[in-house]
């Protein structure tokens, strides 16, 4: 199955973003795309985050997932793109994925858990955190997909998570922002998380100058199957259930491993009630836990 990167930088001008994807998008397919993966903020992007990105948030019913839904019926394609949704939280959106299916359906979603509050930004002062729920996948080519947004792959746990729901293909829409050793940084994490995973994933970026681009499709032994540098490009890799199998029959770390893992809170929703010091809990094989209450700092 064909699985594209597409790599462009998005505005504010939002007509002017969906001319762009379906330009994209005909490439993609031209070159046998079954799946295409637009960067995070594809229907709204400004390079300093303000009230304006909350005036561009819209339901997932809104305009811009309708259209995705008729471009992906259009080339009879998935496609997976980052948008603005609304929320009831005054001031707030939510930096949510949508994934649509031929038939101009939703089929998946993801609202972005781990926000960019680093390296001089503080993307929660805009937006609202996904609360932790069960990760939505679809089954595309013999394979299951799961979607994350950008900086979680900083955090390993939510891969691991949507492998246990069984993804073995994991797209990752980003808006990598540049920076002193970013582009590094980026490449060692997306490797790491398919590596370790033993499963593809396939990360979209949008182009310099605020991102760092390289959008890429790394295969279940940590190898770059396809990448873009800068420009306004597509790439499409070839996967398959098959390659994943083989993999995980010479490297069977997923079913040696020793470790389970679950939320840090019950809920990162800030409507939440306030109350219990969050826990840490790392299930162990045998049945056994160890805890940490992070109030009071001592095992349990």
């Amino acid at each position: 199955m064909g699985v594209a990167v597409a790599q462009f930088r998005p505005g504010a001008d939002r007509s002017e973003n969906l001319r762009s994807m379906r330009a994209l998008a005909a490439t993609a397919v031209g070159r046998g795309a079954a799946l295409i993966v637009f960067p995070e903020y594809s229907a709204f992007f400004e390079p300093v985050m303000g009230p304006a990105f909350v005036a561009a948030a819209e339901p997932l019913d809104g305009p811009f997932v309708v259209a995705l839904g008729e471009l992906a019926a259009e080339f009879g394609v998935h496609i997976v793109a980052g948008m603005l949704e609304s929320t009831v939280v005054r001031g707030r959106f939510s930096n949510t994925l949508v994934a649509l299916g031929p038939s101009a359906q939703l089929v998946a979603k993801y609202r972005k858990l781990h926000l960019y509050d680093a390296f001089g930004d503080r993307e929660s002062d805009w937006v609202l955190a996904g609360t932790i729920e069960a990760p939505e996948t679809f089954t595309l080519g013999g394979l299951t997909v799961g979607l994350q947004t950008c900086y979680d792959i900083r955090f390993p746990e939510v891969t691991r998570r949507l492998v246990d729901a069984g993804a073995d293909l994991v797209l990752v829409p980003a808006e990598w922002v540049r920076g002193p050793l970013k582009e590094q940084h980026w490449r060692t994490l997306l490797t790491a998380r398919a590596l370790e995973n033993t499963i593809y994933l396939a990360a979209a970026d949008q182009t310099p100058p605020v991102a760092v681009g390289n959008s890429m499709v790394i295969d279940p032994m940590g190898v770059e199957l396809v990448t873009i540098g800068e420009t306004t490009d597509v790439a499409v890799a070839w996967v398959s259930a098959k390659r994943v199998a083989a993999v995980r029959a010479l490297n069977p770390a997923l079913a040696l491993r020793r470790f389970g893992v679950s939320p840090r809170w019950p809920s990162l929703d800030p409507r939440a009630a306030p109350g219990q010091p969050p826990v840490a809990t790392v299930a162990c094989d045998g049945g056994a836990a160890w805890t940490l209450n992070e109030a009071s700092g001592r095992d349990e």
